[in-house]
């Protein structure tokens, strides 16, 4: 593991296209390691560690301005696509918004919400699925490699990432700076996700006229430790970036 500024770098793949996976939480460090590994095969994968907090509190824009800063420093004069998690997909946007000509492309695996309707719809159902089974995960592999990473969660981190989001959503900055985004987007989204996948495609739609949407069925938050859907998952979103790459 290396540091670029005031990020924690882990790099998957000597060859290929650069690609960047961002973790959801806002600060569930770690967690986009499987996806950084099964795309490592085809591309030279980069898993940044978002800042954790400090004396400043954290915002989204320090967070994108953390990953212009590793993109500056190792992607060259080639521009990487941009997975992000959940979390991190809506900081795959918003970075996509501020630098619109870095990245060649944007994939959302299990977008967050931006509008207070899906939210809502969001709360409703785990609030419904709490009692019965799991709220996010629907066949989740028997042995999942999630990491035991030595350390607390950053729940500071996590709390003042987000709470600067839905600021910025309530001021109405976001999602309308999307608009200022002319590359490809993915959206990935599983059909059990209570994240409502389509109430936010539709959301994202007026100002990403380009937004694809693929919804895999048993599926839940996480497609890439599903039983049912972790070899499309990976099939899909290797194929897709291949072709915006070619």
């Amino acid at each position: 593991m290396e540091t670029i500024g005031s990020l924690r770098l882990r790099t998957y793949g000597s060859s290929g296209r650069s690609v960047i996976v961002l973790h959801g939480g806002p600060a569930a460090v770690g967690c986009a390691a499987e996806i950084a590994k099964g795309l490592s095969d085809r591309f030279r994968v980069f898993e940044p560690w978002q800042r954790g907090s400090g004396v400043e509190p954290l915002t989204v824009a320090t967070h994108v301005e953390d990953l212009h800063t590793l993109i500056q420093a190792r992607c060259g004069p080639g521009r990487p696509a941009i997975v992000g998690e959940s979390w991190g997909a809506m900081l795959a946007l918003a970075y996509a918004a501020a630098h619109p000509t870095s990245s060649v492309a944007t994939v959302l695996v299990g977008c967050g919400t931006f509008d207070p309707i899906a939210r809502a719809e969001l709360r409703k159902i785990v609030a419904e699925r709490t009692s019965s089974r799991t709220p996010y995960d629907y066949a989740p592999l028997s042995s999942p490699q999630r990491e035991d990473l030595g350390r607390p969660f950053d729940q500071v981190a996590q709390m003042q990432s987000w709470e600067d989001m839905v600021r910025l959503q309530n001021e109405g900055v976001y999602p309308q700076a999307f608009a200022a985004i002319k590359s490809p987007v993915l959206m990935l989204h599983g059909d059990y996700d209570p994240h409502p996948g389509r109430l936010i495609r539709d959301s994202l739609k007026p100002y990403l006229p380009q937004l694809e949407y693929k919804q895999f069925e048993r599926c839940g938050h996480s497609p890439w430790i599903e039983r049912f859907a972790r070899d499309d998952f990976f099939a899909a979103l290797r194929n897709w970036l291949e072709q915006r790459f070619s």
